[in-house]
């Protein structure tokens, strides 16, 4: 029976372990040599623009033994008006695996109906998954451990956000949100998680009260793709969320700094906390690779 990799609740606890023990593994450069999916292909559906995520699967499957195929809306006949029904189902009888990067979260979930591959969420407006495990790998690397960490995160309740609140609930960690009225995270998903979880799991909107004794501190962009026509009243209501020297102080002394990236310098943070000696977002970002492979390795040969 296929897996999809949807959401971060698609997997266990005990898997997200395995994943990332797996992803390290990699990283290290054991089987450095073997190629588990060799003569596999897999899709890349993107609707929207991507550096990292597009990059990292593209060499990921190609390291794995595989190839990727990549597709934009206009390369394919969805441009043009035919359903992700029928897409779905074409796709299947060529491909091994199907990864999806897109603006609505239902356009994933209809895909992955209809699809008898795997589907992975490359980003949705609701759920980034995908980065999620890369977070959680550096945040192992760095601190040796996931539960009982303060993972703070500072800003939009988007996508990100809401994914970082299943990994609260999933592994353990304690999660504090700052963000600003109005930009909360995902209440349903907000709400479950809080249900299912022994860690404590909080929004507030006193940024400086999240940051306090602080492990990990993680920020974003506050304008996504698709909310540029927001910008100019995000950027008024976002002024006092910006990770910079002074909100790092309240965390502790060796907390971290991961951003998903792309970063807007001088908007979300300051160019001395991620050029900073406590910034580690460019480990984070390598760290798709790894953990991308390692997904996908745990989907195609189980």
């Amino acid at each position: 029976m296929k897996r999809d990799f949807l959401t971060l609740m698609d997997l266990s606890s005990d898997e997200v372990v395995l994943l990332l023990k797996r992803a390290i593994e990699l990283k290290s450069g054991k089987d450095a040599q073997k190629c588990p999916l060799i003569g596999k292909s897999i899709g890349l559906v993107f609707e929207k623009a991507s550096t990292r995520t597009r990059v990292s699967l593209e060499v990921g499957i190609y390291q794995l033994g595989a190839q990727a195929i990549y597709m934009s809306p206009m390369d394919t006949q969805i441009g043009r008006g035919e359903t992700i029904h029928d897409t779905a189902k074409v796709l299947s009888r060529y491909l091994d695996a199907v990864v999806i990067r897109t603006y609505s979260h239902n356009t994933l979930m209809e895909l992955a109906s209809y699809s008898s591959i795997p589907v992975i969420n490359g980003l949705s407006d609701l759920h980034h998954p995908c980065q999620i495990l890369s977070d959680l790998m550096t945040i192992l690397e760095k601190k040796g451990r996931l539960k009982d960490i303060k993972l703070t995160y500072i800003g939009d309740g988007n996508n990100v956000a809401n994914s970082l609140i299943e990994a609260a609930s999933l592994m353990g960690l304690n999660l504090v949100m700052a963000c600003p009225k109005g930009y909360e995270p995902d209440h349903e998903i907000l709400k479950k998680a809080k249900a299912s979880s022994n860690s404590r799991i909080a929004v507030v909107t006193d940024s400086k009260e999240a940051a306090d004794k602080a492990d990990v501190l993680y920020t974003d962009v506050w304008i996504s793709m698709g909310q540029e026509k927001e910008e100019a009243k995000k950027k008024r209501k976002f002024k006092d969320y910006q990770l910079n020297s002074k909100l790092l102080s309240y965390a502790k002394k060796d907390a971290i700094v991961l951003h998903c990236m792309p970063a807007h310098r001088g908007e979300e943070i300051t160019d001395e906390v991620i050029d900073g000696p406590q910034s580690v977002v460019f480990d984070q970002a390598e760290n798709r690779l790894h953990t991308q492979k390692a997904l996908l390795e745990f989907l195609l040969t189980r």
